[in-house]
């Protein structure tokens, strides 16, 4: 529709001219000539104004169309089942990642052949099961390194369904370094500044990004394989132990997934070990806690680990001794040169036949037992606050007791407590509640395959990747945002586990 301004101007001034005078008519002319000399400023509005609501629209439609857009306010907030869970993943240089796994056979002299462990997406080699079935005789068991969790949760990140390559949009920056394997490539025959190279390469090639500028990198996160510990290497005993990835300029403003805290209230967050279970759907979580429930279980308390005799601090070695004298216990020995701890079949055996599995602090606090045996139906004992119940917050009830036991190390150094006897005084319901428990808790402590993926079970990526999307909210001074998320009940679950069963 074309609207001609200027003779629409005239006629309104001529008709509310009043009749005869010429003063009249001449004041009316005189008006008419000031309207027309403002229609140029006119069309110039006109026109920028369609312009910015054209390309409002576009913008506005191309984002919709994409899936990029965030729902704000009103009853609309769930439509957008991503709304704050967007990440954005850097695509780093192959020389901090791809590059590192390719120098894997660099470890051999000092660690075993990382090169099977990162194959398979990060989960290793197929894991051959015995006729007793006590993997379940299907392909979902590898012999997964406790240390692969780099490359297990990269691959995970993939198929993670709220990706965006927008990182305006971006509820967290995902930073896909492997710092873990990083840390076995450099740590024995070489200084410090070498085992440092590619983390300071790494926080100045992020620094240097539009990304980080925007908050100073408090919206970034990695996950680093291994201890808070063996990325804090100035505050180590051992000067010459790791990395200092955690507290350089750069790594110290990420939030960083690592396996055990160093509870030093700062930006490293724990989450579980890899475990040798990793299922491709939901029917294979349900199967498994299915067959966990039914075992039969012949031993009271079982253990599994080396003594550690330079550690005059240790309890292992007082564990080890009351298991030894009774026949309610049992264990697996894993002195120097022995090879029953490094078959994931022995373990596994055990752990589903026990009904509690000792969990006492090794080289750290915390054991990739611990989730092992978890993953077994088997309820941990722990003997020291930092093993769970100061970590893994994310991943495991705050509520203790409801799938744990305590026993005071002190007491257990001291020979003033019999592990024995204390776990025979829990009485039977009690065992079967916290058995229950644990065996709900399993898809919280295992890693889905990275190649497959899980409908409606929430493994340990979903819930960290929930816990740090959460954490850095509230970083930047807002809330966590678990509310926007819709939760499974637990009988929604159940109910689709009997139909899959």
């Amino acid at each position: 529709m074309h609207i001609r301004v200027g003779s629409t101007i005239r006629q309104v001034l001529i008709k509310s001219a009043p009749k005869g005078g010429g003063r009249q008519q001449r004041r009316a002319k005189g008006m008419e000539k000031v309207a027309v000399g403002l229609l140029p400023p006119l069309r110039f509005i006109a026109v920028l104004a369609v312009v910015s609501w054209t390309s409002f629209i576009y913008c506005h439609f191309s984002l919709l169309s994409g899936g990029l857009l965030l729902g704000h306010g009103g009853g609309d907030d769930g439509a957008d089942p991503c709304r704050g869970r967007y990440i954005y993943v850097h695509d780093l240089p192959r020389r901090f990642n791809d590059d590192i796994l390719r120098d894997c056979r660099k470890t051999r002299d000092h660690w075993p052949d990382m090169c099977g462990f990162v194959s398979n997406a990060g989960l290793g080699r197929p894991l051959v099961d015995r006729a007793d079935g006590v993997l379940t005789g299907e392909a979902r068991w590898y012999g997964t390194h406790q240390f692969a969790l780099d490359a297990i949760f990269h691959n995970r990140m993939k198929q993670y369904e709220c990706l965006t390559n927008q990182s305006a949009v971006a509820d967290a920056v995902f930073v896909p370094f492997y710092a873990g394997f990083d840390f076995v490539r450099y740590h024995w025959g070489y200084d410090n500044a070498t085992r440092d190279a590619a983390s300071v390469d790494l926080t100045q090639w992020l620094m240097r990004r539009p990304e980080w500028r925007r908050l100073g990198g408090r919206d970034h996160f990695l996950v680093a394989g291994r201890t808070g510990w063996d990325f804090r290497r100035d505050t180590n005993i051992n000067p010459n132990w790791g990395t200092n990835l955690l507290v350089m300029p750069g790594g110290r403003d990420m939030s960083v997934l690592v396996l055990e805290s160093s509870l030093l209230n700062g930006s490293d967050y724990a989450v579980p070990y890899p475990t040798y279970f990793h299922p491709r759907s939901d029917a294979d979580v349900f199967r498994w806690q299915d067959r966990v429930r039914g075992m039969q279980r012949r031993w009271l308390m079982a253990f599994v680990g080396a003594p550690r005799p330079d550690d005059p601090k240790n309890i292992r070695a007082q564990i080890i001794a009351q298991c030894n004298a009774t026949s309610a216990c049992s264990q697996l020995g894993c002195a120097f040169g022995s090879s029953q701890c490094h078959s994931p079949g022995n373990i596994m055996r055990l752990f589903q036949k026990a009904t509690f599995c000792l969990q006492p602090p090794g080289d750290s606090y915390t054991r990739r037992s611990v989730f092992d045996s978890m993953v077994a139906g088997c309820i941990p004992v722990f003997f020291h606050n930092a093993t769970a119940y100061l970590q893994y917050a994310w991943h495991l009830p705050r509520e203790h007791a409801k799938y744990s036991v305590f026993i005071s190390e002190h007491d257990v150094r001291a020979g003033n407590v019999s592990i024995e006897a204390t776990l025979r005084a829990i009485p039977a319901a009690t065992v079967e509640r916290m058995r229950e428990e644990v065996i709900r808790l399993i898809p919280s402590v295992i890693y889905a395959d990275p190649r497959s993926k899980l409908e409606t079970v929430r493994d340990a990526f979903d819930v960290a990747v929930e816990g740090i999307i959460d954490r850095i909210a509230m970083t930047r001074g807002g809330y966590a945002r678990s509310w926007l998320r819709p939760k499974q009940s637990r009988q929604a679950l159940d109910a689709r586990r009997r139909r899959l069963s």
